[in-house]
C-alpha cells in the first residue's frame, strides 16, 4: 500500500512538473476538453434535469407538512449548488471519462505505443497524461455549473406545473439564498474532483500491464477508485467548508 501511495505521489509530482513547463500541448488539451466536456453534455443534461424534477417532487411533501412550500426554490438552489451538482457531475465523469481514459492509455501501453513515443523522442507523459488531467480539471467545474442550471430548470418545470410559479420568481428565490462561499466551495470541489478523476484514470492506464486483461482492469479500477476518492473528498470538503458557515 505504501509503495503504491509513493508511486501515486511521484506520478502527481511529475504531472505538476510536466504541465507547467514548455513545450505546451495546446491543441491536444483543447481536443481533450472537447472529448471530456462536450461529449458528456447529453448524459449530464438528462441526469441533471431528472435530478431537479425528482428532488423537487420528493421535497415538497416534507415542506408541505410545515406549510413551507414557498421555501422549495431556495432549497433546490442550495442543494444543487452546494452538493448535488458537483457530486453528480463528478460521478458521471468518473464512470464515463475515467473509464475511457484508463482503457485508452492502457491499450496504448499494452500495444507498446507509449514505448514507441519514448523512442521517437516524444514526451508521452506530457502529451497523454498532462493534457488529460488538465482537461478534466478545467471541464468538470464548467459542467458542474451547467448541471446546476439544468437541474434548476427541471425543478422549475415541476414547481410551475404544481404551483404555477413563474420562472422569474423561481430563480429569484433560488438565488437569494446562495452566497459567494457556496459558489467558491462548489468550484473548489469540482476542481478537486476533476483532478482526481484525471489522475486516477491516467495512472491506472499509464501503468497497466498483462495484455487485454490489464486494459479491462485499468478501466474498472479508474471508475471504482475514482468514485471512492470522490466520496471521501466530498465528506472532507463538507466538514471543511462547514467551519466557515458557523
Amino acid at each position: 500500500m505504501f509503495i503504491t501511495l509513493s508511486d501515486v505521489f511521484q506520478f502527481m509530482g511529475r504531472f505538476f512538473k510536466e504541465a507547467f513547463m514548455p513545450p505546451y500541448e495546446g491543441r491536444e488539451l483543447l481536443k481533450q476538453c472537447y472529448d471530456i466536456g462536450y461529449k458528456s453534455l447529453a448524459l449530464i443534461s438528462l441526469t441533471g434535469f431528472i435530478t431537479g424534477i425528482v428532488f423537487t417532487k420528493q421535497s415538497r411533501p416534507s415542506l408541505a407538512e410545515f406549510g413551507a412550500t414557498s421555501w422549495l426554490p431556495s432549497l433546490v438552489g442550495i442543494a444543487l449548488l452546494r452538493t448535488l451538482a458537483p457530486l453528480l457531475t463528478s460521478l458521471i465523469a468518473a464512470g464515463k471519462v475515467g473509464s475511457s481514459i484508463g482503457a485508452e492509455l492502457g491499450s496504448m501501453r499494452v500495444t507498446e505505443q507509449i514505448d514507441a513515443m519514448e523512442v521517437s523522442a516524444t514526451n508521452p507523459f506530457k502529451f497523454l497524461v498532462s493534457t488529460r488531467v488538465m482537461a478534466c480539471t478545467i471541464t468538470i467545474p464548467i459542467l458542474t455549473f451547467y448541471t446546476a442550471l439544468v437541474g434548476m430548470l427541471g425543478a422549475l418545470l415541476n414547481v410551475a406545473m404544481s404551483e404555477g410559479t413563474s420562472a422569474r420568481l423561481f430563480f429569484q428565490a433560488s438565488l437569494e439564498s446562495i452566497t459567494f462561499l457556496d459558489i467558491t466551495a462548489s468550484t473548489i470541489k469540482a476542481v478537486l474532483f476533476g483532478f482526481t478523476i484525471g489522475v486516477v484514470g491516467c495512472y491506472q492506464g499509464y501503468y497497466s500491464s498483462k495484455g487485454t486483461e490489464g486494459v479491462g482492469k485499468a478501466a474498472n479500477s479508474s471508475v471504482v477508485i475514482g468514485m471512492f476518492l470522490i466520496f471521501i473528498e466530498e465528506v472532507v470538503s463538507v466538514q471543511f467548508f462547514g467551519l466557515f458557515r458557523t
